[in-house]
This record gives C-alpha cells, structure tokens and sequence, in this order.
C-alpha cells in the first residue's frame, strides 16, 4: 500500500482522511512493513466502507487485513441504527461466525509425543474434513430449527457436550434473536449431513504445545503453562452460512435503490437496520452464528472421544470459543455517549476489555480471551482484551495471520505432499484429505503471523499471554 496517501497517527495507527463520500476516516492499524504489504484493495475497501449510511466513528483495519468480499478481511465498522445505519451481508462474511476454540488439557508435551501418530489418525478418523465432507449427524426438519435456535446450548442439551463448556462461549452458547425460518430450504439442505465437520479452506484442528509464556500472571489466571498441551478448533458454519450470505446479497442488492441507497461497490449491498430485509437478515445471520457454535461443540465433543481412546486420563476443557465473521448488538461509548450499535466484524476478534459485563466472572478481572490461529506450520497466539482497544476499535483485534498469497498463487510455489514431509521433518503431523487443499494454506501463503500479533499487542488492541506451536494438525 502506498503509504503516502496515509497520515501516520503513531508507529501503529494510520489514518485516512475523509474525502469525496467518506463520513468518517479510515484508521489502519499495523506497523509499518505490515501496510507496505497490503493490497491497495484494503485501501479501497476500507474507503468504501466509510461511505455506508449511518457508520459511526471510523472505518477500520486490523493488522491482519487484506482484500475481501466488499468489506477487507480484518474489516471493523460499527452502524447506529438510529442514522440511519446498515446491515451488510458482506460485511460479516459468507462463513457466518467462522471462529477458533481452544481447549486446556491436563497433558503436557511428554504425554503427547509417544502417541502422537497414533493420536493424529484417530483425530483424523473421528472428525470429518475437506470439501463437502460430511458427518455421522444428519438433522430432520425439527432438529434443524432447534439447532438454529439453540446453538451450543442445543448440542449440549443433545448429548454433545458438556453444561459448563457453556460458559466459554460467546453468548453464552446461543445467539440471541435467531430466527430459523429466515433461513432459506436450500440453506438448510446443504447442512443437513455437515454438522460436526471441519470443512475445507484454511479450517483445521490442531494439537499445539504452549511454546511461550508471555504473561506470567495472566496465563496463571487462563491456566496455561509452558509445556502444556492445548488444542485449537477453526471452523464456521459450513454450507449454512455461504448460502444465507448467497441468498441475502442478493436480495440487497436488487433492492439498494428502493431504499435510496447508492452503493460504492455492488458488494457493500446492504440494508437498513430497521428495514423488512434488513431484520430478516439479523434474524438469519444470527442463526448461522447458532450453526458455528454448535458446530464447534460437536467437533468438541468428537475431540474428546478421540483423545479417550490414545490418552483415556486426558480431561479437555473450554478455554474460550470466539467468532470471526459477526454482526452483534453491543453498547459502546461514542464521543461520551453510550450506544447501542451494530457491530461488524469480519476477519476480526472481539476484544472485550477487563470488568466488561458480558465476560463470565473467571474472565472479569483479565478481560476476553482473543485466539489468534496461524498456518499449520507457524505458530498461533491467545490474547487478551485491553481497555484501551474500547476506544481503539470497538474493542476488536486482529483474527489469525492474513492471506498474502491467492490460493492459485500458492498451488504455483508449492506441492501437498512437499509440504507435508516438510513439516514432518518439523516434528508436526499434517492429516488431510486433499493435498491440494495443503498446498493452498501453505504456511509462506500467510503473513507472519508473529509480526501481526506484535502489532495488535503494541496498537494495544488486545496484549499477548502465550504462543503456541502445531504438533498435529488435521486439514480440511
């Protein structure tokens, strides 16, 4: 990105001026070789957004940003419904609520290293991955809407899981306000057999070793050490979510005009708020965050069968289960005020800060758990929300590293199975149906993701408590 059409606020804030339609400026957070990477389509994107009716405060970019569906991936803007303020289907993303769990065990690397073949083939085995790929689960009709309805709260209530995995969880487990009869038949055909899989694309399953500790006190109070054994689920809901985004771009861009809306690119459609189509998205998009959370319990619960059976004493417990791809109701102080507004988020963690009231009473004092994935070969992060990323950004981090190559681009540089013996050689087992889908997430396909998290960690968006390294990881 041409850095000279940015105004440098601090060694990590960048700033875009407003101008032509823009209603608030765009604000970059990254350091400074992070934006010299950047596609000049996260410049564009980033415009654009600031041009939504009703946008509040600023267009903003996370570390990890890159081009997207009309919203940059790591892409954050907040809407005031009472300006007129918008909901956007590309703004939360085809994989609604695409997220990253991570579970504590009582295991430590030694436990895991003379099993781990065998480990990696069971986990491989038990949970389903790749495109298309489907589970042991297929709901009827009315297991359908109760899952869109319940969430995690629905897999547990089901046999999935466990009642305290609950209080992990964004929501508590269940995204208020779902309504599962806006979500279209066809939506719920393509998921009717997907539950409790991982998909394809950059998701994964992953046994990591607590590498670093960065944060003494703060991982005693996450209870993670160094050495321990942690394990990390990245995945959404699955055909659901792509076709409720499908299905609700469409409709928004046919009717942009009758709501006197001029778009700045075709996919920025959006609605507004307080609209017939706009309220029928919320209602839909809010079911698909259901689907991705009781996807994720059931993988949890496949996990821990897993585990029985190579390391029957290991106990798998919820740290924390965050969303990605969202848009939520929150309060937020803007010039003074509190407000209640429509957060998006799209490649981007929430961040909540300590004392925040929507944290369970064990991350009170410390703040939001924020989970950073990697690439398969690289290392991933947790964090932790500050107080200051309030102000910053709505209290919102970066997500994962960031693509910086195209898939295609990545097939060009590298083979599967290259790859895999590679990081064999590494000590990390990679489990795959499809050594093309290795390929295309090839760790040099991805930003560093060391430098992302340094640069969320000193904009102060969220602090770092641990890094994280694969031992197996299993591909969709």
């Amino acid at each position: 990105m041409d850095t000279s059409r940015l105004l440098r606020k601090s060694e990590t804030e960048w700033w875009i001026e407003p101008f032509g339609e823009m209603t608030v400026p765009g604000i970059i957070y990254a350091t400074e070789p992070l934006i010299r990477d950047m596609d000049d389509k996260v410049f564009e994107q980033v415009v654009n957004v600031a041009k939504l009716p009703g946008i509040v405060k600023a267009s903003f970019a996370m570390p990890d940003a890159h081009w997207g569906y009309g919203f940059p991936i790591g892409g954050v803007a907040a809407f005031d419904p009472d300006q007129g303020g918008v909901v956007s289907a590309g703004g939360v993303g085809f994989d609604i609520s695409c997220g990253v769990r991570t579970l504590r065990t009582n295991l430590v690397i030694d436990d895991v290293v003379p099993v781990k073949k065998e480990l990696a083939d069971v986990l491989f085995r038990t949970i389903p991955a790749g495109v298309g790929s489907t589970g042991r689960l297929s709901l009827n009709p009315g297991q359908m809407q109760d899952m869109l309805a319940g969430g995690a709260r629905w897999a547990v209530e089901s046999g999935y899981g466990l009642p305290e995995d609950l209080d992990r969880i964004e929501e508590r487990g269940c995204m208020a306000g779902a309504i599962p009869d806006n979500v279209s038949e066809l939506a719920k055909k393509r998921q009717k057999h997907e539950m409790g899989t991982l998909g394809s694309g950059n998701h994964y399953l992953e046994v990591q070793k607590v590498a670093e500790v960065c944060d003494d006190s703060l991982a005693t109070a996450f209870g993670i050490r160094l050495g321990d054994v942690v394990l990390s689920i990245h995945c959404g809901s699955r055909g659901l979510g792509h076709q409720i985004g499908t299905d609700f771009l469409r409709q928004m861009v046919v009717r942009a005009r009758s709501f006197g809306l001029t778009l700045p690119d075709r996919e920025l459609a959006c609605a507004p708020i307080h609209s017939d189509l706009g309220e029928e998205y919320l209602g839909a998009m809010r079911a698909g965050i259901n689907c991705a959370l009781a996807n994720r319990e059931i993988i949890t619960h496949l996990t821990r069968m897993a585990f029985a059976e190579i390391l029957p004493k290991a106990r798998l417990e919820i740290l924390y289960d965050v969303s990605h791809n969202t848009c939520k109701l929150e309060e937020h102080d803007v010039d003074g005020m509190k407000k209640r507004l429509f957060v998006h988020r799209k490649g981007a963690t929430r961040a909540f800060g300590p004392n925040h009231p929507a944290m369970p009473e064990r991350f009170r004092a410390t703040g939001q758990p924020v989970l950073i994935g990697g690439t398969m070969g690289t290392a991933s992060y947790i964090l932790v929300g500050t107080a200051q990323s309030e102000a910053a950004a709505f209290s919102s981090s970066c997500h994962g590293a960031g693509r910086q190559m195209s898939r295609h681009q990545a097939l060009r540089h590298w083979s599967g199975r290259q790859l895999i013996d590679e990081l064999a050689a590494e000590g990390i087992i990679i489990r795959s149906p499809s050594q093309r889908g290795v390929a295309e997430e090839a760790p040099g396909a991805y930003k560093d993701v060391c430098a992302v998290v340094d640069a969320a960690h000193a904009a102060k968006l969220s602090s770092k408590v641990a890094r994280l390294e694969p031992i197996i990881c299993i591909k969709g």
